[in-house]
């Protein structure tokens, strides 16, 4: 079997499983392998600040870094074995490579085992970097008919349970860790089970709320007086309007137009029409 690519120190490892599900009891093996446990060693999720290390369909957690230290040799595969909580108990460690459980048997044996890599990907030295397992991201694989251990995203979430087994080059199981705490993913929430009541917001929100509608309402307040003060100074100021004087067109001559003033008459001289003579009438 071909062993799985790891980019610089960070390994992806695949896991998937259907929570609520009861395992079944499978048929025991013919032929046991007693393993050797390695400590107290729990897989455990990562503790390095890492965002999403637990998401909706993934999880990260530490490699197993001078675990199995002395009890490995070249020739060995170490595989990370995911189950339901509930199904943990009634995983068998697998004795042939026929036997291992895959990713599409995952919602008939609720468990599956994933990432089969060499021990010289775990070393001992600190090689630098995160040295972290992702657990399911890959859903390229599930349409890759060709690839055994699928990385495929969870599709529940769970919780689940994670060790990892050493196996020899017969596919003999070797050495094993414990399980871990259960690991349980993030769910999203429905939109109808959020309350939208305002009645039930907290003290603060409505505090802040009032303080915000007072601030709008002064606001707008502070525009309709400014709007009505400037039409009301507007109302009472005009300019005065210049009349032009009386003004005659004669052509394109422009002159102006003088009412005549009649002169007093002495006292005792009366008025009497003088005689107009024609200068072209004859003497």
């Amino acid at each position: 079997m071909a062993i799985n690519s790891v980019k610089g120190s960070v390994v992806s490892v695949g896991s998937e499983g259907v929570g609520g599900f009861r395992a079944g009891t499978l048929s025991s093996p013919t032929r046991w392998h007693q393993t050797k446990p390695s400590g107290d060693y729990k897989p455990q999720v990562s503790a390095h600040p890492l965002e999403g290390k637990v998401t909706a369909s993934t999880f990260t957690l530490d490699q197993p870094r001078c675990v199995f230290d002395g009890q490995v040799v070249s020739t060995d595969t170490i595989w990370l074995v995911v189950a339901f909580s509930n199904a943990s108990r009634d995983f068998q460690n697998p004795t042939t490579a026929a036997s291992i459980p895959a990713y599409p048997r995952l919602l008939t044996d609720y468990y599956y085992m994933t990432l089969k890599v060499s021990p010289d990907l775990y070393p001992c030295a600190d090689a630098g970097g995160l040295s972290v397992l992702r657990v399911g991201t890959d859903p390229g694989c599930l349409r890759d008919p060709g690839r055994e251990y699928c990385n495929a995203p969870l599709p529940a979430p769970g919780p689940y349970r994670t060790k990892f087994l050493v196996m020899d080059e017969a596919s003999h199981p070797k050495a094993e860790t414990q399980w871990s705490d259960p690991i349980t993913l993030k769910q999203g929430r429905d939109p109808s089970s959020v309350d939208t009541w305002p009645g039930r917001r907290g003290g603060s929100m409505v505090v802040i709320a009032s303080i915000l509608s007072v601030l709008a309402g002064l606001l707008l307040l502070a525009l309709l007086t400014a709007a009505a003060g400037a039409c009301t100074v507007s109302s009472l100021w005009r300019p005065e309007e210049v009349t032009p004087p009386e003004q005659l067109r004669l052509g394109s001559f422009l002159a102006k137009r003088y009412s005549p003033h009649p002169l007093p008459l002495s006292p005792g001289r009366a008025r009497t029409p003088s005689a107009t003579r024609d200068p072209y009438i004859g003497h």
